[in-house]
C-alpha cells in the first residue's frame, strides 16, 4: 500500500511535500527490496542545486548499484 501524502516517479523515487514547503525525497519499498542490504549511499552535498530528471546520487547493495534521480528541481537543504 502507498502512501497517500507521496508523489512517485518512474523511477522509484518519491516526494514529499512538508508543511514548510521543504520537499523530503526518498526511494520506494519495492525499489529498497529489491536492492536488498545497502552496503553504501552517495548523496549530493548540502547547497548543491537540483534539476528534475537530474542524477543526484547512487546507492550501493549487495545485488547492485543503482542511480538515484531527483524527481524535482531545487536545493539540497540537508
Amino acid at each position: 500500500m502507498n502512501p497517500t501524502d507521496l508523489k512517485y516517479s518512474e523511477d522509484h523515487e518519491w516526494v514529499r511535500l512538508e508543511s514548510d514547503g521543504v520537499v523530503t525525497i526518498g526511494i520506494t519499498e519495492f525499489a529498497a527490496e529489491s536492492l536488498g542490504d545497502v552496503v553504501f549511499l552517495e548523496l549530493p552535498e548540502v547547497d548543491a542545486e537540483l534539476t528534475s530528471s537530474e542524477k543526484l546520487g547512487e546507492v550501493e547493495s549487495v545485488k547492485a548499484v543503482s542511480d538515484i534521480f531527483s524527481p524535482v528541481s531545487g536545493r539540497v537543504l540537508e
